[in-house]
């Protein structure tokens, strides 16, 4: 069984040859619009983006829905914001709250185990454009603003399915596409078999997109990505950990549907090495480069021989990114 939402990398950008989305009449002001008391400093050069890529093709926005969307992804935005922007900021809600229960709730009710790689691989390009030195991308919702973008392709669907759940808690408590997603991330790796993740509230929407080619490639090779990583702040284990979300989806790591170990396991066999066209297609060539570095290797090794571990290292790393340049609302 193939993921529909999961032809794509989770944790690299991929040159995707898909047909592009329809444009729409939308189009940001011409300065972007950001709180007072925000200290993120966004590049004018972002908002030539728009939102047309949230449908499928062929599919256009009423002039109703357009606006709708763009309101819930800027309406948190207008409330003051915690000057602590990196990492867990202090006014964040911790998980198993009311709130938290309801986004879970609503998120069960349309995430499915054919959805959840899709849906895990949101969090993976929102976050992933968070870059240390200069505080900026990270899980701040502006992934509804890129998804024309050829590394985005296909996450206009997943978008689709969270949206549903959107309007559903907006009626008792609005919520974030930030939180929303980082929230829908865990949910997906919990409904596949994962381990359970705790997701703390209070993250702000960007009103823009972040900057272009912040994503790690799927063409580099293991040097590539640990600096890649270094530069978001993930150490070479947190690297590797990550890397197992690829067990899930459509990529040949064990079942498409069970967070597991198998990735692992599967990249120390090196299928594609064999003269089987099939089995050439395993991967991609950046999960094929951590197998032949010795610091990578080490924990592919490790993680391969015990999934308990496996799961602690990456729930730890999941928290770790789903906090990675967010901004927190002030309580």
């Amino acid at each position: 069984m193939t993921s529909t939402f999961s032809s794509h990398s989770l944790l690299c950008s991929t040159a995707c040859s898909s047909s592009s989305y329809p444009s729409t009449e939308f189009k940001f002001p011409a300065k972007p619009i950001r709180s007072s008391s925000s200290t993120v400093q966004f590049s004018s050069d972002k908002i030539d983006e728009h939102v047309s890529g949230i449908t499928d093709p062929g599919i256009s926005f009423s002039t109703s829905r357009r606006r709708a969307l763009i309101s819930i992804a800027i309406l948190p935005c207008l409330v003051p914001l915690s000057p602590n922007i990196g990492g867990l900021g202090a006014n964040a809600m911790e998980s198993g709250t009311k709130d938290h229960l309801l986004i879970k709730e609503e998120v069960r009710k349309v995430l499915s185990k054919g959805k959840a790689a899709g849906v895990l691989r949101l969090v993976f390009h929102d976050a992933g454009t968070f870059e240390m030195s200069d505080n900026t991308g990270g899980m701040n919702g502006s992934i509804v603003f890129e998804l024309e973008r050829q590394e985005n392709a296909g996450l206009n669907k997943s978008i689709k399915v969270l949206e549903k759940a959107k309007k559903e808690i907006d009626t008792t408590q609005p919520v974030s596409w930030a939180d929303l997603i980082a929230v829908a991330g865990a949910e997906a790796v919990a409904v596949c078999g994962g381990p359970k993740i705790p997701v703390s509230l209070g993250r702000v929407d960007s009103m823009v997109p972040d900057l272009e080619g912040k994503l790690p490639r799927e063409s580099l090779n293991a040097s590539g990505l640990k600096k890649c990583f270094q530069r978001k702040g993930f150490s070479t284990q947190e690297l590797v950990a990550l890397s197992g979300a690829h067990t899930i989806g459509s990529k040949g790591f064990g079942s498409p549907t069970s967070f597991d170990n198998a990735y692992y396991k599967v990249l120390l066999e090196k299928p594609w090495m064999s003269g089987s066209s099939m089995s050439r297609m395993i991967g991609l060539p950046s999960d094929h480069a951590l197998v032949e570095d010795d610091e990578c290797l080490r924990w592919i090794k490790k993680y391969a021989d015990n999934e308990n571990m496996f799961f602690e290292d990456f729930k730890n790393a999941y928290m770790k990114l789903v906090n990675s340049g967010a901004r927190w609302r002030s309580l």
